[in-house]
């Protein structure tokens, strides 16, 4: 038997009944590994999306411009995918059963649309800090701007601490855009501790990768085979329990389940 092909159905020595999920790193772990496979699906599922954004957005750093406007607009996918991926992964924190290729489908599908323009700009802010770490490490001859690194700095950590409740919103709660935006940003701020948090565990391995360069570059095969989902991952553990606890999703979806069944009845 393959180290990740543990059968986790087979009943443990000693499982209690209704036993409280592990929390922390230990919850980190058994979902990392009972679901490492489907991990490595959402990373793939998720780069075919965005390459073609990425392909231009490296031409454009040779400097053309056209490549850049190209970049925006392959982004249009990238909207539903987060929106997919995110949605996935907090069904692996609901222990919920589910399928990567029909879920990720579904939910893409459902949210592309609504989804496309807070995709694009998520991609544009992204391209932007890109830009700015290629001005304060690699360009040189330019001087070292502290205020502004300290700038770029501070609205990267806010953005991060923004971005994962928006794109909860889009996968669970029917609002119109500006609406989650503005929900977005009140739960980033009221829960400041786990959005923090957040953010950080989800960029230490970029922020690793940008330091070590180009030694980092040795480890690309494995950060295309499971990097985003780690990130993603590493981000829910923590801004995933506030956000549900305050629109009690796995109450309201299992009283949906149980007003389906007795209707089938």
């Amino acid at each position: 038997m393959g180290f990740f092909r543990i059968n986790y159905n087979k009943p443990g020595p000693g499982v209690q009944k209704d036993e409280p999920r592990k929390k922390g790193f230990k919850r980190f772990i058994e979902v990392f590994f009972r679901d490492f496979m489907d991990l490595v699906k959402l990373n793939l599922l998720f780069t075919i999306c965005v390459i073609p954004t990425i392909g231009f957005f490296i031409f454009g750093l040779a400097g053309s411009f056209i490549a850049i406007v190209l970049s925006l607009l392959a982004a249009y996918p990238v909207g539903g995918a987060a929106v997919a991926y995110v949605f996935y992964i907090t069904k692996m924190l609901r222990d919920d059963p589910s399928y990567v290729w029909y879920d990720f489908k579904r939910k893409f599908i459902e949210n592309h649309k609504q989804a496309s323009l807070v995709g694009i700009l998520c991609t544009s802010f992204v391209y932007a800090q890109i830009y700015s770490l290629w001005g304060f490490l690699i360009v040189e001859g330019q001087g070292f701007d502290l205020i502004w690194f300290v700038v770029t700095l501070l609205a990267t950590l806010l953005f991060w601490m923004i971005v994962p409740y928006v794109f909860m919103h889009f996968g669970y709660i029917d609002l119109k855009p500006l609406q989650i935006l503005k929900n977005s940003i009140l739960m980033s701020l009221g829960y400041i501790p786990r959005s923090f948090m957040g953010a950080i565990t989800s960029s230490v391995i970029w922020v690793l990768a940008a330091l070590y360069f180009p030694v980092s570059m040795l480890f690309v095969p494995l950060i295309a085979l499971i990097g985003v989902s780690l990130s993603i991952l590493l981000c829910l553990m923590w801004v995933w329990p506030p956000f549900e606890s305050y629109f009690k999703i796995e109450e309201t979806l299992m009283q949906r389940q149980e007003d389906k069944d007795s209707e089938t009845e």
